[in-house]
């Protein structure tokens, strides 16, 4: 897609890559720095790697032979995002490969909390609710650790997401056998409800939730056991059909030792049955919380369609796992400025819109002239900056 070039505007505080990236600068001044091996000085400094990584992201860079090259070239990246001597092919992806998650772990942390406190909370009724699920992503042979079926390899991402904020939480990265279930709590914290589908059924991991002091809403199969410990009363005008507490799975084999809700529910003539330990909500409040789901299904192809997220442009587990922390830093960054700039969520409209901007003022914005204060007084502007 072509760039048209316009003058920038006189009422415009900073460029819009630093607007984008405001949130992060009072981030990085507490991030741990990277160290380097030996006494070689590194080419790169983790401000640098990130910007370069997000860059990736925003744009529509097809690898990262060809991010680099870019960044040879353009004069904007050679300006404002690459180190003063450049970088070479060599040493961005030795980078990738072997620096740099711990900081963006920290920056993805503290960068979520900035975004929670931004975004609107959607369901503030239902508590904190957490949509949890897995995704493959396809690998190639030479990736000897991303196992998955004779002939082909695949990782695989576990995820949390912030139904509220529509935001990513947690993430965990295996190969593409990897367990899905032992994740939910390492995602989830006590007090969160996750919503999960029938693939997550597991009675012993229902009683651990409850130990740990973890919800969840999550589908069953419906052919399994149930014991009936109390019915609850329905209403005939509703799409909920049963609700009762019960205990499942077969006695002395896998049945649940702490009793669960069991809500069953049709959507246009298909039932659904859904257990839960959510006792102070509505049976058509548990319905809903699980059509929520979806949400996660929903960001993770938008995040993988228009964020590039799975042109791969590291083969290690160590930087597939950078490269994924640096896509939802970008995702979380694109969701605090359409928030403050839009007041609206994520669309790859404005996705585009700002390309265009951050194209056109490279060619037209000394950026020699900035200053912390611009950066200060931006904050000031924008709800993010507030403790």
């Amino acid at each position: 897609m072509p760039y048209t070039i316009e003058p920038l505007s006189k009422n415009q505080a900073i460029p819009s890559f630093y607007e984008l990236l405001a949130p992060v600068y009072k981030i990085l001044s507490h991030t741990p720095p990277l160290t380097a091996k030996g006494d070689r000085q590194l080419q790169m400094t983790f401000e640098h790697q990130l910007k370069a990584l997000i860059f990736y992201h925003l744009e529509e860079h097809s690898s990262g032979s060809h991010l680099v090259q870019v960044l040879g070239k353009d004069d904007f990246a050679k300006r404002e995002i690459t180190p003063p001597d450049g970088i070479e092919k060599s040493s961005f992806f030795d980078a990738i490969n072997h620096r740099g998650l711990d900081q963006l772990l920290y920056v993805f942390e503290k960068l979520q909390a900035v975004a929670a406190q931004t975004l609107p909370k959607k369901h503030a009724h239902l508590g904190d609710i957490v949509s949890i699920d897995g995704s493959l992503i396809d690998a190639v042979l030479s990736m000897h650790w991303a196992d998955y079926r004779d002939g082909s390899k695949k990782a695989k991402a576990h995820l949390g997401f912030d139904i509220n904020h529509s935001i990513p939480t947690r993430i965990f990265l295996t190969d593409g056998k990897g367990d899905e279930r032992p994740f939910v709590s390492k995602i989830l914290s006590p007090g969160q409800t996750g919503i999960m589908d029938r693939y997550y059924q597991c009675h012993k991991d229902f009683d651990l939730w409850q130990t740990e002091g973890k919800y969840f809403v999550c589908r069953i199969r419906k052919n399994t056991r149930k014991t009936v410990i109390d019915n609850r009363p329905v209403n005939s005008d509703s799409s909920v059909f049963y609700d009762a507490t019960v205990r499942l799975g077969t006695p002395n084999v896998n049945q649940t030792k702490n009793p669960v809700r069991l809500v069953g529910y049709r959507v246009d003539g298909k039932k659904y049955w859904v257990a839960t330990d959510r006792y102070d909500i509505t049976a058509e409040e548990v319905a809903y919380i699980y059509k929520l789901r979806w949400d996660i299904e929903t960001f993770f192809g938008w995040w993988k369609r228009h964020l590039k997220v799975y042109h791969l442009i590291a083969r290690s587990q160590y930087g597939l796992m950078v490269q994924i922390l640096a896509g939802l830093i970008t995702y979380l960054l694109i969701s605090i400025y359409c928030r403050n700039n839009f007041n609206e969520k994520v669309s790859i409209k404005r996705v585009r819109e700002l390309r265009i901007k951050i194209k056109n003022e490279a060619g037209s914005f000394n950026f020699d002239t900035l200053t912390q204060n611009d950066f200060k007084e931006q904050r000031k502007n924008h709800d993010y900056a507030k403790t």
